[in-house]
């Protein structure tokens, strides 16, 4: 298959601008969505770091760093264990972004 090859003929192909404009979307959303192991990194910490903060062991750590879907007072609590909070934004299509406050809420009651 030629697939790669077609692919960087059309980059190859593109006027510079419009290649600028493709690789700064790319590096925006990069940094959009980063996994929590790649979070953790950020914040200079360590599984065992959060492991102690989250009272749990360093293994449960690095399988919920793998996680596709779990529960957002897990992903809190993980959030919180860096020293961070988590908030979460709806973006509706032609509206300002939305703050969700009631996950909080149900968290901490």
């Amino acid at each position: 298959m030629t697939k790669g090859k077609i692919l960087q003929s059309i980059w190859d192909n593109l006027p510079d601008d419009r290649k600028e404009c493709i690789q700064a979307r790319t590096e925006k959303l990069e940094v959009e969505y980063l996994t929590l192991q790649e979070l953790r990194k950020t914040a200079g910490l360590t599984q065992a770091e959060i492991s102690r903060n989250l009272d749990m062991p360093q293994s449960n750590v690095s399988r919920l760093e793998r996680e596709s879907d779990m529960l957002l007072s897990t992903l809190q609590n993980y959030i919180a264990a860096m020293g961070d909070s988590l908030i979460i934004t709806v973006e509706l299509p032609n509206k300002p972004p939305i703050r969700l406050n009631m996950l909080s809420d149900l968290v901490d009651s």
